[in-house]
């Protein structure tokens, strides 16, 4: 089967990689207080599966049921059971941040944008503290408090935050992605040949850009579509353009960042029935994965990596969306 043997070994990890230091690129969050290519003469077969491929695209919605706020920022809190809060800015301050802080103590935070955004509350059941900072007036790093609320969230689905976009994983059922996502999945017998499909056409598809590597600012925001279009992007566009094809096939998939080795990276990991969470797939022999990274896997041509791998052991997750 075309699933059992999809992945080869790939990479080479070496700090000297502009593929590496660029990803460091994506900045940890220091604001308010602030392959060789997988082998495809393997049978790549298609067709003939009896999966349904129709994308099923959740839409986040402010509906007022639940609300807080003031003069400068409007949150809503309608869908905690769905694992999302939606925050906007109204104010005139060009540069706001948002913190999440989770039941664990995990700090997250985001630059906000344009509207309501939606924030997903990835640490399951518990206390949210939701804050929003605007940056004073004449300086580059100092913000006071403009809107703080804490709610209670109780998740009915656990995996309803890796299903829905959110500010880093963003679509609609409009997106170019959503339709290309779709088109990969027809004719897949099961998820895991989705994955499959998935991963491929990006590693083969989009190219690393460094340029974009070295100029990347704090508070990026991946535009899956263009990415997409444009076939090129860093490891941050790799990740959110692949946790959005598999979301909107009914595929839970989180975005994850943290650390390969010491560098600051992004990477996925989905969630597949029969295995429960795997995190980061590279290879898949039938019945061990290890790590999946599609940047890496795209941009990498020897089996090193797999010896700094190890059992995942060189991947540290700190944020997950």
């Amino acid at each position: 089967m075309y699933h059992k043997r999809f992945f080869l070994f790939f990479i080479m990890i070496t700090c000297t990689a502009a593929l590496l230091c660029g990803c460091g690129s994506i900045k940890e969050p220091d604001d308010p207080p602030v392959q060789e290519k997988t082998d495809l003469s393997q049978e790549n077969e298609t067709g003939g599966g009896n999966r349904d491929s129709t994308p099923v695209v959740l839409v986040p919605e402010p509906s007022g049921e639940v609300t807080y706020g003031n003069e400068l920022v409007s949150m809503d809190a309608s869908h905690l059971e769905d694992g999302y809060v939606m925050v906007r800015y109204t104010g005139d301050v060009e540069k706001v941040k948002l913190q999440l802080l989770t039941p664990s103590g995990t700090l997250y935070t985001y630059t906000m944008q344009d509207g309501y955004e939606t924030f997903p509350l990835t640490d399951g059941d518990g206390t949210y503290k939701v804050s929003v900072f605007e940056r004073q007036a004449g300086t580059e790093s100092s913000y006071i408090s403009a809107f703080s609320q804490t709610v209670e969230a109780i998740i009915t689905n656990e995996f309803s935050p890796y299903l829905y976009p959110n500010q880093y994983v963003n679509f609609t059922p409009d997106s170019k992605t959503v339709a290309k996502g779709a088109e990969l999945a027809d004719g897949a017998s099961d998820d895991l040949e989705v994955i499959a499909r998935v991963y491929d056409y990006i590693i083969q598809n989009v190219s690393y850009d460094k340029d974009k590597a070295g100029s990347v600012q704090s508070g990026y925001v991946p535009e899956v579509d263009e990415i997409l279009d444009s076939g090129t992007g860093i490891c941050f566009d790799y990740a959110a353009l692949m946790a959005a094809m598999l979301r909107t096939q009914r595929i839970p998939t989180r975005l994850e960042i943290g650390y390969a080795g010491t560098v600051y990276h992004a990477w996925i990991s989905t969630h597949i029935d029969e295995l429960g969470w795997v995190n980061g797939i590279i290879e898949f022999d039938g019945s061990e994965w290890k790590l999946m990274d599609p940047t890496f896997a795209a941009n990498s041509s020897s089996k090193d990596l797999k010896d700094f791998i190890g059992k995942g052991d060189n991947y540290q997750t700190k944020f997950i969306y």
